[in-house]
């Protein structure tokens, strides 16, 4: 698993799924460190990966790696809604978790 920034998105992180040098999936996110919320975008899972506990990883990843971060999830597909709901990490609205990332992404907007 690899962080990178997410391309095109400002204030998005990418974490990249790789196996054997090859990206086969990525989880798309944001998250505050003032108000400890967390919000999971996207998951991607190539096919062939779907059924090995990749995602289930990968989410488990971004919890040890943001202790105390509340996550919520945007993403409505069905593939990533079983894998939330496993997870027990509750959908959110399609805005940001908190106002912190909303005048930020005001701010970088306006710049």
């Amino acid at each position: 698993m690899l962080q990178s920034p997410a391309p095109g998105a400002a204030g998005e992180e990418c974490l990249l799924l790789v196996h054997i040098r090859r990206v086969v999936g990525q989880v798309t996110y944001r998250t505050c460190e003032e108000c400890a919320k967390g919000v999971i975008t996207d998951v991607v899972i190539d096919g062939s990966f779907r059924d090995s506990g990749l995602g289930t990883r990968a989410l488990s990843h971004l919890r040890s790696r943001y202790p105390g971060v509340t996550w919520r999830a945007t993403d409505g597909h069905r593939l990533t809604r079983d894998l939330l709901h496993r997870m027990r990490i509750p959908r959110a609205a399609a805005e940001d978790p908190c106002s912190h990332l909303r005048s930020a992404a005001v701010a970088r907007s306006a710049g």
